[in-house]
């Protein structure tokens, strides 16, 4: 089937089955396109559980399904692609959280919302890449667990010192691939390109960024700054909406490798699929539904910039 034929089938039965159909910021230029809202994992969990629509389809990995199933549990959540995993959420579980409060007992967990939902119910709040120096700064405890993401973790540690932060050695493959040598050559090239970075980077990286933030923090930075030429350090699936927001505006993806294979599984082939037959459908048990939706909430009471 033709792609345009696809993406009409795709429209026609996302209204007939009143559904809301949502796209990460990594996915596929044409997921992205025909997608109804497009944004960051927590941002779109938030507007499944805004909606008056009763199925989310959401295109993404297996945790911000869970997100949105944890928010929103009287939807019917669909992820088109059941096995389009995070290995970052996957180097932790739950049984490995409790060894690691139990190695530090006193200590504050603070997860990244890129995680299971296992794993945040064993956490005492969230985080996110937009706010995780906030959240931090917020507790009370002088010990922080950073899980699953060191990279995130030294970040935060870098931004609040006066917290003892020990860090879960878990990591993003595409972010963490991305290396200073190609960096360096790119600011060469594009000398007066500002050079934007994911906190999901490795330390080496963010010293040589001009602006660390979220995906969203990207799309803001780009539009309001005067530069006409920027270097993006992150999954290159944001490039979609940067370029439609800034026509006049040059992006520079500096590395190859900053592609995430989890999050281009996701075809419009899958997408029509899920919609005709309705699944695969995410559910979270209760039990630990409720004690993660508390993690969420902390974090939410959080400003988020």
């Amino acid at each position: 089937m033709e792609q345009e034929q696809l993406k009409q089938r795709i429209k026609k039965l996302v209204k007939e089955r009143n559904a809301l159909l949502m796209a990460h910021n990594y996915q596929r230029d044409e997921i992205q396109e025909i997608a109804d809202i497009t944004g960051d994992s927590l941002a779109l969990s938030m507007e499944a559980a805004k909606t008056d629509k009763q199925v989310i389809v959401f295109c993404g990995v297996h945790f911000m399904a869970e997100s949105a199933a944890i928010l929103a549990p009287e939807k019917t959540v669909l992820l088109p692609r059941e096995d389009a995993g995070c290995p970052m959420a996957d180097m932790i579980t739950a049984d490995q959280l409790r060894e690691f409060k139990a190695q530090h007992p006193g200590a504050t967990v603070v997860t990244y919302v890129n995680s299971t939902a296992a794993v945040k119910a064993e956490s005492d709040i969230c985080c996110t890449s937009s706010n995780a120096v906030n959240v931090a700064r917020s507790l009370d405890a002088d010990q922080l667990l950073m899980v699953p993401d060191r990279n995130l973790g030294r970040y935060i540690a870098k931004h609040v010192p006066e917290k003892d932060c020990i860090c879960w050695e878990g990591y993003c493959p595409t972010h963490d691939r991305l290396r200073v040598e190609e960096i360096v050559q790119a600011k060469a090239k594009y000398p007066e390109a500002l050079f934007m970075a994911h906190p999901e980077c490795t330390p080496e990286i963010l010293e040589l960024a001009d602006h660390i933030c979220s995906t969203s923090g990207m799309y803001e930075f780009a539009k309001q700054n005067p530069a006409q030429t920027f270097i993006v350090g992150t999954e290159n699936g944001i490039l979609w909406r940067l370029k439609k927001e800034n026509p006049d505006k040059e992006f520079i993806m500096p590395s190859r490798s900053l592609v995430c294979p989890n999050m281009k599984l996701t075809s419009l082939e899958d997408i029509l699929t899920c919609l005709q037959t309705m699944e695969p459908r995410i559910t979270v048990p209760e039990d630990v539904r409720a004690q993660a939706k508390l993690t969420l909430d902390r974090m939410l009471a959080v400003p988020r910039y």
